[in-house]
């Protein structure tokens, strides 16, 4: 969604989809009612996705993406099956946003305090190590440390600079991902996601409907996605230069005060 992809047209988008098997569902009987506007017709009893639908729902979903990066928000990216992994991880540290990719552990958003703990506790071993202090402690007290450490990395370090609730979620594979799913629509937070036909979009804010299994699928439409986040962080306001200036003319002040109240 750079300035580039404003100019697209749509029969271009559907082509590159097509080429990349987007257009391919699962079979008839895997078929989830919600999904039948999206649904071309059947191959082979196989179903075929309307690009059309997927090519309107992808500009909606990457408008979402891209308010967010413009409001600097916080995009949680949720993958967690084999051939998605890679790409959410690489596409959320490019972006510096959190994500999970291993595996979603219950209550990350319904219980984020406990699971700030956990963070909190890899964070403290990172540091410990950095800072020799665990040398204080006898060999195998820091095997222990390091086997946690290992734990808490896959499970909780795409999420370590998460310091609050996201503001919204990337979920790829709705039907396999339904405990974050669940959790998200608890907290009233927005989901977008990537589907196939086997998957009820009815409880999902911005669904994607296309092929969420081949890997170049998957690759073009994270990649849209984050696409979309970057075109809305490049129109963001410049808050960090504006929080150091508006630093410098409160130490201007503080200091005219201070000369004031001297020369009194």
């Amino acid at each position: 969604m750079l300035d580039t992809k404003k100019e697209e047209k749509k029969e271009d988008i559907i082509q590159k989809m097509f080429e990349l098997g987007a257009h391919l569902g699962f079979s008839r009987r895997r078929r989830h009612p919600s999904v039948s506007k999206y649904i071309y017709g059947y191959k082979n009893n196989a179903a075929i996705i309307d690009l059309e639908h997927t090519t309107e729902a992808l500009k909606r979903a990457e408008k979402f993406v891209a308010k967010l990066g413009q409001d600097r928000a916080t995009l949680l990216f949720v993958g967690n099956k084999p051939e998605a992994q890679l790409f959410i991880k690489k596409v959320a540290v490019d972006l510096e946003l959190p994500y999970v990719a291993e595996r979603w552990i219950g209550g990350t958003l319904t219980n984020f305090k406990e699971i700030r703990k956990r963070v909190n506790k890899l964070q403290w071993i990172k540091d410990a190590e950095k800072s020799d202090e665990l040398a204080k402690y006898k060999k195998k007290e820091r095997l222990l440390f390091a086997k946690e450490k290992k734990d808490l990395e896959r499970y909780f370090g795409g999420i370590t600079s998460m310091d609050k609730l996201p503001k919204a979620l990337f979920v790829l594979d709705s039907g396999m991902e339904d405990i974050a799913v669940a959790e998200a629509r608890l907290l009233n937070i927005p989901i977008v996601a990537l589907v196939n036909s086997d998957c009820n979009i009815t409880n999902i804010d911005y669904p994607i409907v296309a092929n969420d299994t081949a890997s170049n699928s998957i690759d073009f439409f994270i990649k849209r996605i984050a696409d979309a986040y970057k075109t809305g962080l490049a129109t963001a306001p410049k808050v960090v230069e504006d929080v150091k200036e508006q630093t410098k003319l409160n130490e201007k002040k503080e200091i005219i005060d201070q000369k004031s109240s001297l020369k009194k």
